[in-house]
């Protein structure tokens, strides 16, 4: 079962996005996408097939859930309710010992969203990475490792280039992944290939991706005419 699946209901702390304004570095809380890199996004439940049996050591009988799956899913849950609450550092011991009892891609999804509330870029980075391995369908997962090596002391912008590329194939009508794939685009200079993503966010509903398909166009216009310019002044 993949993240988007058991987190389907919703995929963000309190409704609200973190961000990341792509050329200032500074991480900021938004409702909105924008020019900005949203998330971190939540999942909410453990994945895990219900219908798993298992045996126990004191009866011949098979079990419904082993315990010990069960206090993780406990811990799991709680951690998700002191994040609603704002306790993030009450919600990372909770995932943490989640993770120690059943380290599954859930957990350390959750996991990486509190380390990265946490400025603590690097463990962040480490979790998505080990959740990423441990479901690699997961769009949300990817986005988020991206936003982490955009926003960590030292930016990544190639290996954030790389997971938003992923993220986009795994979930090509996500808006948000399309816009935030367009503003690294842009800022890396590949302007084509921004142009085309804001339109593609723009065609799945952010309004605002008009403002800088006007500004990208304008830029790709700039270039072009930079470049008969200096092709004149090269042929005189």
């Amino acid at each position: 079962m993949s993240l988007r699946a058991v987190s389907q209901a919703t995929r963000r702390l309190l409704g609200s996005n973190y961000a990341l304004n792509v050329s200032s570095g500074h991480p900021m809380c938004r409702r909105t996408v924008s020019t900005f890199f949203s998330r971190p996004n939540t999942a909410l439940l453990s994945s895990g097939p219900a219908s798993r049996r298992w045996a126990t050591s004191v009866t011949p009988h098979s079990t419904a859930s082993d315990p010990a799956e069960v206090e993780a899913l406990r811990c799991l849950e709680q951690g998700t309710v002191k994040l609603e609450e704002g306790d993030v550092e009450g919600a990372k011991l909770l995932y943490q010992r989640s993770a120690e009892i059943n380290r599954n891609a859930s957990s350390l999804f959750n996991l990486g969203v509190t380390h990265y509330h946490l400025k603590e870029y690097d463990e962040a980075i480490e979790a998505w990475k080990e959740s990423i391995t441990l479901q690699p369908s997961s769009a949300d997962a990817h986005t988020n490792l991206a936003s982490a090596y955009i926003i960590s002391p030292v930016s990544r912008p190639d290996l954030a280039l790389h997971h938003l590329q992923i993220a986009s194939s795994l979930s090509p009508e996500d808006p948000e992944i399309a816009f935030n794939l367009a503003a690294v685009l842009e800022a890396t200079g590949r302007l084509e290939d921004a142009l085309s993503q804001y339109q593609r966010s723009k065609e799945y509903g952010v309004e605002r991706a008009a403002v800088h398909i006007r500004n990208v166009s304008a830029k790709i216009l700039g270039q072009r005419l930079k470049a008969a310019e200096d092709a004149e002044k090269s042929d005189a």
